[in-house]
């Protein structure tokens, strides 16, 4: 059977700033389930990004070129794969306060583009949002910055296949949950053992007021 080529959904929202470079960005998910990380690769410009992933058992190539609507600064990009998907946050190269009106430089309306609701803050809202937004983006920590390219001015042509394994990828424990003794119900004896000291308190109590 041969593999299908298509488009991925793209989900996207952003904040602005005039004065502080961190609030300043495009937050970009690539939804593409089941894909390896040596199935991917990424090539990220300044003016948008070229995006192609293979999964083996969906049988589907995915292939998506953005244009971006204004530049950003690769430097100080972001990149966290995981086993659902591309998540990227992208820091805007010029400071401004408006958001940009529409991720995309052609404003013909793509189909596979769609806003990402869960993270969207409207302009006039923003400078309510939490100061650390996003700042722990993909869990944070070391390795965010540490992907091929993230440090300097090449970063264009990752390749995923060298990560070896890949940041952020899930380790199948999310369902677990730590023990918690708060719960425990009293040990056998424990609580006739209570019991009898909170009488005992209680017999020496009347002893001392009839005294």
């Amino acid at each position: 059977m041969a593999e299908t080529k298509v488009t991925p959904e793209v989900l996207w929202a952003q904040r602005s700033s005039n004065v502080d470079p961190e609030k300043n960005f495009v937050y970009l998910t690539i939804s593409v389930p089941d894909v390896p990380t040596a199935n991917l690769k990424l090539d990220l410009k300044p003016t948008g990004l070229s995006f192609e992933g293979r999964s083996d058992t969906l049988k589907k190539t995915y292939h998506v070129e953005l244009e971006f609507y204004a530049e950003i600064d690769q430097a100080e990009s972001k990149i966290n794969h995981t086993a659902r998907d591309v998540e990227m946050k992208l820091r805007k190269k010029e400071l401004g306060e408006a958001y940009w009106p529409r991720l995309l430089k052609d404003a013909k309306k793509a189909h596979f583009l769609k806003t990402d609701f869960d993270k969207w803050v409207d302009e006039d809202e923003q400078n309510e949002a939490a100061e650390d937004d996003f700042a722990n983006f993909g869990g944070g920590g070391p390795g965010m910055g540490g992907l091929p390219g993230m440090g300097g001015g090449d970063f264009g042509g990752i390749d995923f296949s060298k990560l070896g394994g890949g940041a952020g990828m899930p380790t199948g424990d999310d369902d677990d949950e730590e023990d918690s003794d708060d719960d425990m119900p009293p040990l056998e004896g424990e609580e006739e053992g209570e019991k009898a000291e909170k009488a005992e308190d209680a017999t020496d109590a009347k002893e001392v007021v009839s005294s």
